[in-house]
C-alpha cells in the first residue's frame, strides 16, 4: 500500500532535533518514521510523539539496520519523499586522546551509516524528493578538541555536492543543514567534565552574535523548507542556522 501523503524518515529522530523534526513535519501533514538506537530515548519518544509517527529502533552504524528500516518503509508507507539523515555523534577530545575505536566510531555513525542508509532508500524515493544531511557549523570554524567530529561533517558536505548533481537528472534534491550551538541532549553527551561544561556554556553564547543558543524547533524549521515545495530550485547548498557564529 502506497501513502497518499508525502512521507519522511528521521533518523536519530528520538531526542534533539530529530525528535523537533518529526513534531513539525507530521504538524505540515506528511506521514513520518523516525529512527534511534537507545531503548530508553525511543521509549520517551513513543510518548511524546503523537501516535501516528513510527518509531523503530535502528542502529546507524548497521546495514543490516539500515535494510530492516527500508522494509518498514516499504511496508508502511511504499514510498519516502523526505529523508533527514541526522543521527550522529560527537565528543569533544584533544587529539592525544583519541583512540582508533573513537574515530572508527565517529566515520562509521556520521558518514558511513549516512552513506549506505541513502544508497538502500533511494529505490523507494521518486522525482520531488528531498534527501537533507545534518551537518555542523563546526565544519566552517576551527573548534579546539573536535578535530574527529568536524572531520566527519567536512565529509558529509562534500558528499551534499557530489550527490546533488548525481542525484539532479531523478529530480531528487540534496542538501544539508549546519545547526550552530544547540542547549539539547547532545550537548550534554560531548564527554566535557561538569566545570569545563559550565566555561562552554558561558562561552558559546559570546561566540554567537545573536548571543544565544539555538533551539531544536529553528533547525526543524530550516529542514522543513528545504523538504517542501519552497525549496524547489535549492539543491547542493549547506543552510548554516547558526545565529551567524559563522560569519563572525
Amino acid at each position: 500500500m502506497t501513502s497518499s501523503r508525502s512521507v519522511a524518515l528521521i533518523t536519530g529522530g528520538t531526542t534533539g532535533i530529530g525528535l523537533a523534526t518529526a513534531r513539525v513535519l507530521h504538524e505540515r501533514g506528511l506521514d513520518v518514521l523516525v529512527t534511534g538506537n537507545n531503548p530508553e530515548t525511543i521509549a520517551a519518544a513513543q510518548r511524546a510523539l503523537p501516535k501516528e509517527i513510527v518509531v523503530i529502533r535502528a542502529d546507524a552504524r548497521s546495514l543490516a539496520d539500515a535494510d530492516k528500516t527500508v522494509a518498514e518503509l516499504r511496508a508502511r508507507f511504499g514510498k519516502l519523499d523526505t529523508a533527514f539523515l541526522n543521527a550522529g555523534i560527537g565528543k569533544m577530545l584533544p587529539i592525544e586522546a583519541v583512540d582508533e575505536a573513537t574515530f572508527d566510531e565517529h566515520f562509521a555513525v556520521n558518514v558511513k551509516g549516512q552513506f549506505f542508509l541513502l544508497q538502500k532508500i533511494l529505490p523507494l524515493m521518486s522525482a520531488g524528493g528531498s534527501v537533507i544531511f545534518n551537518c555542523a557549523v563546526g565544519a566552517y570554524k576551527g573548534v579546539p578538541n573536535w578535530s574527529v567530529y568536524t572531520a566527519t561533517k567536512g565529509a558529509l558536505m562534500a558528499m551534499v555536492r557530489a550527490l546533488a548533481v548525481e542525484l539532479a537528472p531523478r529530480g531528487i534534491r540534496v542538501n544539508s543543514v549546519s545547526p550552530g550551538p544547540i542547549d539539547n541532549a547532545a550537548f550534554q553527551k560531548l564527554g566535557l567534565p561538569p566545570e569545563t561544561m559550565s566555561a562552554f556554556r558561558k562561552l558559546v553564547p559570546e561566540r554567537v552574535p545573536l548571543g544565544r543558543f539555538g533551539l531544536d524547533e529553528e533547525i526543524a524549521g530550516a529542514v522543513a523548507f528545504l523538504a517542501s515545495s519552497a525549496a524547489s530550485f535549492v539543491n547542493g547548498i549547506d543552510l548554516r542556522v547558526d545565529g551567524g557564529m559563522a560569519a563572525s
